[in-house]
């Protein structure tokens, strides 16, 4: 590792152990331990997951209908409703706008989207 990438990757560390102390990254882990601990919630994402995965079987061998997509929404519905699930889906959303903002500070310099398609080659 050059003397340069050294100072550089603990920015990184620096960086990380800010964001995990941040009020959306408390408000996100909170959010997502308390989907773990709900038992109500923990069977309803196994229920979708369930339906989800019969939905996606049938589409592959082509057995697939519009009212069989219709019931993996509504139970996806069903769970994003929970207050619960809504937390954490609103405390996943928050968290990921900070996280952009964070990226475009970052890519801003660079001119490049650093959490995007920094990397890669010949993108359109």
């Amino acid at each position: 590792m050059s003397v340069e990438q050294a100072p550089i990757e603990e920015l990184g560390r620096e960086l990380g152990e800010q964001i995990a102390r941040t009020p959306e990254y408390d408000r996100f882990e909170e959010a997502r331990e308390a989907v773990q601990r709900d038992e109500e919630v923990q069977e309803q994402i196994d229920r979708f997951e369930r339906i989800r995965e019969e939905f996606m079987q049938a589409r592959r061998t082509g057995d697939a209908s519009q009212s069989d997509l219709q019931r993996v929404q509504r139970t996806q519905e069903e769970l994003h409703s929970m207050p619960v699930m809504r937390e954490f889906l609103d405390a996943q959303d928050e968290l990921s706008e900070r996280l952009e903002a964070v990226n475009q500070a970052i890519s801003d310099p660079l001119a490049v989207d650093f959490g995007g398609e920094a990397g890669g080659c010949c993108q359109d």
